[in-house]
């Protein structure tokens, strides 16, 4: 199938987007130099199991975001900014982005002149529609639609959205969001429900999870299983351990790893997404966990100053591209969990926790890179410290 599709692959715009850095280099290839950059940035710490890649790594992104405008015909284009700057680059499909959810871009494109709704203008702040974003459930197949606009007002909306679903009956859910800031950021605080329910559910390791418009949720679902499966097995759950899940987002590895714990605890700054995951846990039947609105390392830092301190046995991390920080890790030190399962998108940052985590008195026991995202340079990893000379 890969070789089948290599002619494909190869991308017009690629060097202009600069989404897809590897796009001329074969699958096979590309997973032998993630493996190779992996071992090289852990051979410090441990020896590295191989590269986890994908069986089918084309049209993976199951969330895919076009920006709109026009060209200097006035006519509305959508696709995505080029490298390091705010001019669009048109894209009708994508090699790494769900096919499905392109063409119900393009169709929304080609509906504006109809329904006189024009792009927004950066330059200007004229014109109404800024972005679309699509989340596409993997195992569901169900679809959200975002219009993120201007202004709450869509002209002719019940008309749009009739168009839009006799062409796309597919679509479960379509949303308005407002977004009226002059802002590099994609979507607002405003919501409208103009069909559906407003989210989408899917199935991940056997639990069913809601997506809102704003839920954090991985791009690569086919891959994420794989990755949360691979942290379950690393943190060799028992039955008997209280877990920490730091940086929980809604509730997906907490979830996935109740059924193995005593409890669980989560921990996620965001409002909206502690909301989701209390929601995913009644709507999974996970009565052993609960969530806390609050920053993680403050978190940590209030339950290390508890009289006794709080015991966690396992902790998962899942931090930002730039790491956790130096407070987090401190209370870290001090918690003292057994375990600590520790998943990052940034390779660098990881290291450099782990050389923190190191002076705190924990060993890298095991190591494995997994490929979220075909096509470009990124490399997620998965580590599992221990405080104990042997596991």
């Amino acid at each position: 199938m890969e070789q089948a599709n290599r002619k494909n692959a190869k991308c017009a715009v690629s060097k202009r987007c600069g989404g897809c850095k590897w796009i001329e280099k074969e699958y096979a290839e590309q997973l032998s130099a993630k493996e190779k950059q992996f071992r090289k940035l852990l051979a410090p710490y441990c020896k590295t199991e191989g590269i986890i890649g994908m069986e089918e790594p084309a049209h993976y992104r199951h969330k895919v975001h076009a920006v709109f405008g026009e060209d200097r015909q006035h006519h509305a284009i959508s696709g995505i900014y080029e490298e390091k700057s705010h001019r669009i680059v048109p894209v009708d499909s994508c090699y790494i982005e769900d096919a499905e959810a392109d063409a119900i871009i393009v169709t929304i494109r080609q509906m504006l002149r109809s329904f006189k709704i024009r792009p927004y203008q950066e330059d200007s702040g004229y014109g109404l529609l800024r972005h679309v974003l699509i989340r596409k459930g993997y195992v569901t197949g169900q679809i959200l639609v975002v219009l993120v606009l201007r202004s709450p007002i869509l002209p002719s909306k019940k008309n749009f959205v009739k168009a839009l679903l006799a062409a796309h009956p597919q679509i479960t859910s379509i949303v308005i969001n407002v977004n009226d800031r002059d802002t590099s950021m994609v979507l607002g605080k405003q919501e409208q429900v103009i069909y559906g329910k407003g989210y989408i559910e899917d199935v991940l390791c056997g639990k069913t999870f809601r997506i809102s418009p704003r839920s954090f949720y991985q791009v690569n679902p086919a891959q994420t299983e794989k990755l949360y499966t691979k942290a379950i097995a690393y943190a060799g759950l028992t039955g008997t351990e209280t877990v920490l899940d730091a940086y929980c987002g809604t509730g997906t590895i907490g979830i996935i790893a109740a059924e193995h714990a005593r409890n669980v605890i989560g921990v996620e700054l965001n409002p909206e997404a502690v909301r989701d995951a209390r929601i995913n846990a009644r709507r999974n039947q996970v009565e052993q966990i609960v969530f806390y609105q609050n920053d993680a390392g403050k978190f940590l830092e209030d339950m290390a100053r508890q009289t006794p301190a709080r015991q966690v046995d396992v902790l998962f991390m899942d931090p930002p591209r730039s790491g956790s920080s130096e407070a987090f890790l401190r209370s870290v030190a001090v918690m003292k969990p057994r375990k600590i399962v520790y998943i990052s998108c940034n390779p660098l940052t990881l290291v450099r926790d782990l050389d923190i985590l190191r002076k705190a008195g924990y060993t890298v026991k095991k190591a494995v890179g997994v490929d979220m995202f075909p096509y470009t340079d990124a490399t997620e990893g998965l580590c599992l410290l221990s405080r104990t000379a042997s596991e």
